[in-house]
C-alpha cells in the first residue's frame, strides 16, 4: 500500500490556473489611467502601481526559487510607469513559465523557506503568491470602481 498522497492538482494545471490570474490581474493594471497608477489610492492603501510591483518580486523569483533554490539568483525589476509595468509583467510571466517547467515533482511537496523567512511546502509557498495577487487584484478593483471604471470579471482568466 502506497502511503503518498495523491496528487490534487497537477503542477501544468497549477501553472495555467495561475497563469489565468496573471492574465486577469495585466487586464486590471491596462484599464488604470496612466496618471492613476503610481498616485490613486484610498483609506490608506498602496497605489495599485505599488501593489503591481509587488507581485512582479513574488511571482517569476519564486518559480526560479522553486526550480533552483537560489532565492537570490532572480533579480526582479520594479516599474515606474504603466508601460513600465505591462512590459515588465510580460517578461515575469514568460519567466514563470521558464522556472516552471523545471521544478522537480517533490519540491510541492519539500517544506522550503522562501526569500529568506517563509517557511512551509513548496505548495502553499505557491499558493500563497496567488493568494496576494488575488488579494491585491480585489484592491485594484476598488480602486477602478472608485475612479468611475468597470473592471473586467473576476472568472474571465
Amino acid at each position: 500500500m502506497s502511503t503518498a498522497a495523491p496528487t490534487f492538482i497537477s503542477a501544468p494545471d497549477m501553472l495555467a490556473h495561475w497563469q489565468g490570474h496573471r492574465r486577469l490581474t495585466r487586464r486590471v493594471i491596462e484599464l488604470f489611467p496612466d496618471d492613476k497608477l503610481f498616485t490613486f489610492s484610498l483609506g490608506g492603501m498602496r497605489t495599485f502601481g505599488e501593489l503591481a510591483n509587488e507581485l512582479l518580486f513574488m511571482a517569476a523569483p519564486m518559480a526560479h526559487g522553486l526550480a533552483t533554490l537560489d532565492w537570490k539568483g532572480y533579480e526582479p525589476k520594479g516599474g515606474k510607469s504603466k508601460s513600465e509595468v505591462l512590459a515588465l509583467w510580460d517578461q515575469s510571466t514568460k519567466d514563470v513559465d521558464k522556472y516552471w517547467a523545471p521544478i522537480p515533482a517533490g519540491r510541492f511537496q519539500e517544506t522550503i523557506t522562501s526569500f529568506g523567512q517563509y517557511t512551509g511546502p513548496g505548495h502553499l509557498q505557491v499558493l500563497s503568491v496567488v493568494d496576494n495577487e488575488v488579494h491585491h487584484r480585489g484592491q485594484g478593483y476598488v480602486y477602478l470602481r472608485a475612479l468611475g471604471i468597470a473592471p473586467p470579471a473576476f472568472w474571465e482568466r
